[in-house]
């Protein structure tokens, strides 16, 4: 099977673990505190309504972080839930407040809820300290500029404090192992953990790369609306958000269809430099983690369509 005809998967990193994302399921493997994996599985649910959506252009992105909140979040807490567990005493959650505080911190650092609630932080943020230099750029350009300019500080600055605590490294790693899982795959290699360390931990239709395009639409499209008053600078930096996501979803997926492009390949570049603080090198241990759930995932998608292939020639 080619490259081009492969389905696509897309995942996202745990605590101690990692889900992978194919049509019909999702599937979480986490690391146990005695070195087993377990498992969480969990089918894909969606509206007709939904499903319709997902078909138009600049809605669709809207869409589908909709249904990674909904999906996204259930993984999320079984990772930190089972996180704190420990096999040896009839799994009951431990009581340990750091443990809990951390987890906290992990689900903040990677869940796309968090995003959508950053998201607002991110915008309106920038626009105050932007409104802070009026007297020396006082342009609408200059403006806007300025604006931006400290929304990707703040970005940069908030992933790099956060990763740099022990626990969300670690998470940055199953998100690294996560993105070589995918190549793997997408370039025909056997699913093995030689095979996967080998691979790059950046991918093209990552989302920290989504998050990094929303900095740079929203630069252009604040360019269409007025930055005084302040009231109504606020306003439509608020009003705009869906609009700059679903512009930004479409420039992920143009990217992700011309990453073999000569020259074309360099416009995902961007996104790919914000993975390297996003993603970190992961074990061979946290390799294998990936490799289970996704292999899991592939085992589950497969029963799925022969139960469906068989139900047809019944």
């Amino acid at each position: 099977m080619s490259k081009e005809t492969k389905p696509v998967y897309g995942g996202q990193a745990v605590v101690e673990g990692v889900m992978f994302g194919g049509k019909q399921h999702t599937v979480t493997a986490i690391r146990r505190k005695d070195g087993s994996i377990e498992y969480y599985e969990l089918p894909r649910q969606s509206s007709k309504t939904l499903s319709s959506l997902k078909k138009v252009p600049f809605l669709r992105g809207i869409v589908a972080i909709i249904e990674a909140s909904a999906n996204g979040s259930k993984h999320l807490t079984f990772s930190t839930e089972r996180f704190d567990v420990d096999p040896t005493e009839d799994e009951q959650i431990q009581e340990q407040e750091t443990s809990k505080l951390s987890m906290i911190l992990g689900v903040a650092a990677i869940g796309v809820i968090s995003f959508l609630f950053g998201k607002f932080l991110f915008t309106l943020i920038p626009v105050f300290l932007a409104n802070l230099t009026k007297p020396i750029f006082s342009s609408d350009l200059s403006q806007i500029f300025i604006e931006s300019l400290f929304k990707l500080i703040l970005l940069l600055a908030y992933i790099y404090f956060v990763s740099l605590t022990p626990l969300i490294r670690r998470v940055f790693q199953y998100h690294g192992a996560e993105h070589m899982v995918i190549n793997a795959y997408e370039n025909g290699l056997a699913l093995n953990v030689k095979n996967v360390q080998a691979q790059s931990r950046l991918h093209y239709r990552c989302g920290s790369s989504f998050i990094l395009f929303t900095v740079i639409v929203g630069f252009f499209v604040y360019m269409l609306v007025p930055t005084d008053p302040l009231w109504l600078r606020v306003v439509n930096r608020l009003a705009l958000i869906p609009v700059v996501l679903g512009i930004s979803f479409e420039v992920l997926q143009l990217t992700n269809k011309l990453r073999d492009v000569p020259v074309l390949k360099y416009l995902g570049y961007p996104g790919l430099w914000l993975q390297l603080l996003t993603t970190k090198q992961p074990s061979d241990d946290q390799v294998e983690v990936a490799i289970a759930s996704f292999e899991k995932l592939l085992d589950i998608e497969k029963e799925a369509k022969k139960g469906l292939n068989e139900e047809e020639i019944v």
